[in-house]
């Protein structure tokens, strides 16, 4: 028995990196997954992985920072499992400018796929958990929504929302049985990281390498945050919600 079974789960950004890791442990634990991500191509390989090992999903390609296309995933997701149980916000972006660098756009930008399509979500998605008696929600914030972090700010203040908007909603909508936490990550072996050298024009091996300067003396990987996220999504974490859990290796500690 899986801690998901028979259980229906939304994955945002689940094409690559802590998305795919999640989709894939989800399916593992018995879901049924829809896989969500702007690349159609990268979706539709992530639920083939699953299908190839016995597992239940079908993906979907969407802006999730666009009202519509949320809609589209949600209905989406209601004509092909009938429910919504689990929704992991996972979507995500990172400019690493600092105020003087952003452009407005930028700002807009990143706010509209850290910060909006979690509203959004959580806007079509908790009616149906009201419905069911109750679901688990779980945003992506990162350590950087809980201290500062340089050369990022229009993602730190995004990351900052997630977690205050996560306990938010976990007070609003408590009483229905839906549980809303936050997964905190630091710096995990993904493109994402690895753009963020780019971005700097940073040497990727050396940006790496200061990625792992935390008390474990590594950067996390992928699976190690979706291990969290699945604890978050299952019964094993029932009394658990508005919290903000990090995973981090210890960075911010």
């Amino acid at each position: 028995m899986g801690r998901l079974d028979n259980k229906v789960a939304i994955v945002t950004g689940g094409a690559g990196g802590i998305g795919r890791a999640t989709v894939l442990a989800f399916a593992r634990e018995g879901a049924r997954v829809i896989v969500v991500d702007l690349r159609a191509e990268a979706a539709e390989a992530v639920a083939d992985e699953v299908r190839a090992t016995g597992g239940e999903a079908i993906a979907i390609a969407a802006d999730v920072s666009q009202e519509g296309d949320i809609r589209a995933v949600v209905d989406g997701a209601i004509a092909a499992y009938g429910t919504v149980d689990v929704v992991f916000n996972n979507a995500g972006i990172i400019r690493r400018t600092t105020a003087v660098d952003t452009t407005v756009d930028e700002w807009d930008l990143v706010f509209g796929v850290n910060v909006r399509s979690i509203f959004l979500m959580c806007k079509h998605i908790v009616p149906i958990m009201e419905k069911n008696g109750g679901g688990s929600i779980v945003n992506t914030g990162s350590g950087w929504g809980l201290k500062g972090g340089g050369t990022a700010i229009s993602y730190c203040a995004s990351k900052g929302a997630v977690v205050n908007m996560t306990r938010a909603l976990a007070i609003d909508h408590g009483a229905a049985g839906i549980r809303v936490n936050s997964v905190n990550p630091g710096d995990v072996n993904t493109g994402m990281l690895r753009d963020e050298a780019r971005q700097l024009s940073q040497d990727a091996d050396a940006f790496l390498a200061e990625a792992a300067d935390r008390p474990l003396g590594r950067m996390g990987q992928p699976e190690e945050v979706a291990a969290a996220v699945v604890w978050l999504a299952s019964d094993d974490s029932s009394y658990v919600t508005g919290s903000a859990l990090v995973v981090d290796g210890g960075g911010i500690a």
